[in-house]
């Protein structure tokens, strides 16, 4: 048996992977065990989580994979501080010591990270290489296109190609500093929002504006190809010298400084946010339509960070030349660890590949589970009051039934999820039927900004009823967007008063208002039995009392958290906030009834969390 561990550190979402003969034994993010979020220091954590659950001690590993080539990361770095130099000075400063000690070093650090145990081969691939082998060799697809589009990797900022068998080959690529993903979080800097992290924000804010701007940003800032290539006219940006995103010139052009963090949000934020969503789609459709005219190939893999704007995704799907497209669901950083040892495993070994019908990625439910004793043990030792189903039925049936009566339960089931979506491993659900779902559950529960849009499970079997999904396309990982299907949405939203900006969602636009957004789309997850089989029963125990199979499912954490691991975890998530129940496994928790609970006032909320 040949054993790879694949590892992505140092920059965003640090995370370790390992394969057993081409196998996905076992994933999982550092953030999860460090509770630091997007934590990008080595992933210690995580690699002992890895060798425990393949039963390996660092030597007993035959190869170790980097997700990208950390010299010529510097190389671009360099160039970049003496193409603009002296004015990128101070950025300089700041960023020098930290690869000085430590990311020019990486060998150093791999091993002092694996115990001085692993003395074999490490293997550095090219950051959009480990993207791509993420996109293409779990996918269901014998032969594909692939596109990658991120923020940067070494100088690449997308690349595009195709996958046959077990091979991969990228034939084109778009350099920095000329990036789509960059160009987003310029916008999402500007719009006040934190950069690397809140891009979902601003895709969820882009609804309730108009893209008044969008002619603007393809006039002034960017010069965009037919073939979705592009120059970005850089005097309006200062990511190449400086310690912001924009310049001064931007904020001219669009009428003032940055929005400032937390401060209330403006039409003008809502606008631009709705037009740079515009621009990406164009641009990625744009770049699938030429990967396509490129490889005459019918499907389409995506990975890279901008892979997980599942509305752009959404567009390609409806709107490209594709029959079927697959999303590496940890498409941004952590999933170049994926990548990197699959990498290894078929393209450098030659092994060959077997394609899954479903396709490799297990549900992406690739991280720890804990066993009915271990939560029991845990839970008598906190003294905690909870009911034990150790008939499957009958817990889904209960759990349901909570559900229906609109109570809110927090769901640790299973192995936990690899990627940033919760996928019926570690989420918060509640009842999609509910006009104030979607307030309650942003306000009392996650403590975040009210416009957050909520995605909705629903049972694959009858995904197409309610969703406007194209026939046998399923969306197992929350990242496409659809729209709600006519016959679901309600007649009287037409009449109603026309709203703007964040009062919109006042209106109730269908039968499932709590996961509709205000321009009638859904973040759509289906859910089947092959994939996630408890939760699919649980969709189907609901359906059964209520006759609607759709279900708010959204991540186990509050904001500025990462999704919760462990049954502590969750613990403390559940008795921190107004959820209802909690359930562990096969142990049911209600709030009432546990020693020292209690409901907290909203504005509790708002002092006791930070918002970030």
């Amino acid at each position: 048996m040949t054993t790879i561990l694949g590892i992505s550190a140092f920059y965003h979402d640090a995370a370790a992977v390992l394969v057993r003969d081409g196998a996905i034994v076992a994933a999982a993010q550092e953030e999860r065990f460090t509770r630091k979020k997007h934590d990008e220091q080595f992933p210690v954590a995580a690699i002992e989580y890895c060798l425990q659950e393949a039963g390996l001690r660092p030597e007993q590993i035959d190869y170790v994979g980097f997700y990208d080539k950390p010299f010529l990361k510097f190389e671009r770095l360099l160039e970049t501080y003496l193409a603009y130099a002296p004015s990128g000075f101070r950025s300089f400063l700041q960023a020098i010591p930290v690869w000085l000690k430590q990311k020019l070093h990486l060998r150093r650090e791999l091993n002092a990270g694996l115990q001085y145990a692993y003395r074999k081969q490490y293997v550095f691939a090219e950051h959009h290489e480990s993207h791509a082998a993420s996109a293409f060799f779990p996918s269901p697809f014998d032969e594909a296109a692939i596109l990658t589009v991120d923020g940067v990797g070494e100088w690449a900022t997308a690349s595009c190609g195709y996958g046959r068998g077990n091979r991969i080959r990228l034939t084109h690529e778009l350099h920095f500093p000329h990036s789509p993903g960059l160009l987003y979080s310029a916008f999402t800097y500007f719009c006040g929002f934190r950069v690397n992290s809140g891009e979902y924000k601003l895709m969820g804010l882009a609804p309730y504006g108009e893209p008044k701007y969008a002619g603007l940003i393809l006039d002034k800032l960017l010069d965009l190809k037919p073939d979705g290539s592009f120059r970005l006219d850089m005097s309006y940006f200062d990511y190449c010298r400086g310690l912001t995103m924009t310049s001064r010139k931007f904020e001219r052009l669009f009428g003032g400084s940055p929005r400032r963090p937390e401060s209330p949000l403006t039409q003008r934020e809502m606008d631009l946010a709705a037009s740079v969503q515009a621009v990406t789609e164009e641009i990625t459709l744009r770049m699938a339509r030429h990967v396509h005219a490129q490889t005459g190939l019918t499907r389409l893999c995506l990975a890279g960070g901008v892979a997980l704007n599942c509305v752009a995704n959404g567009r390609i799907l409806r709107e490209g030349p594709y029959t079927d497209v697959w999303i590496q669901p940890a498409a941004g950083d952590a999933g170049g660890a994926l990548g990197v040892a699959l990498f290894i495993w078929h393209q450098l070994l030659g092994n060959p590949r077997t394609v899954n019908p479903l396709d490799q990625q297990h549900g992406s439910l690739l991280g720890p589970r804990f066993t009915a004793e271990e939560i029991q043990r845990f839970l008598d030792g906190l003294g905690a009051k909870y009911h034990r189903w150790d008939d499957e039925h009958e817990l889904c049936d209960r759990v349901a039934e909570l559900i229906a009566q609109e109570k809110v339960v927090g769901w640790l089931q299973g192995r936990m999820e690899f990627g940033p979506r919760a996928l019926g491993g570690r989420s918060i659900l509640g009842d999609a039927r509910s006009p104030r779902m979607q307030a309650v559950m942003n306000l009392k529960i996650k403590f975040r900004e009210s416009f957050r849009p909520f995605a909705p499970s629903v049972l694959a079997e009858r995904a197409e009823e309610f969703f406007e999904l194209p026939t046998n396309q399923p969306s197992p990982y929350m990242l496409l967007v659809a729209p709600v299907q006519s016959g679901k949405r309600l007649v009287a939203a037409e009449a109603e008063p026309q709203r703007s900006g964040v009062d919109q969602l006042r209106t109730l636009r269908s039968v499932i208002p709590a996961v509709t957004h205000v321009d009638y789309s859904a973040r759509v997850q289906t859910v089947d039995p092959q994939r996630h089989p408890r939760y699919w029963r649980l969709l189907k125990q609901f359906e059964a009392k209520t006759g609607c199979p759709v279900l708010i499912n959204t991540s186990f954490n509050v904001r500025g958290e990462p999704i919760v691991c462990t049954p502590e975890h969750a613990y403390r998530c559940f008795m921190a906030t107004n959820m209802d129940a909690l359930v562990l496994e096969n142990f049911v928790l209600l709030k009432a009834e546990q020693p020292g609970a209690r409901q907290y006032p909203l504005d509790d909320y708002l002092a006791q969390f930070a918002l970030d």
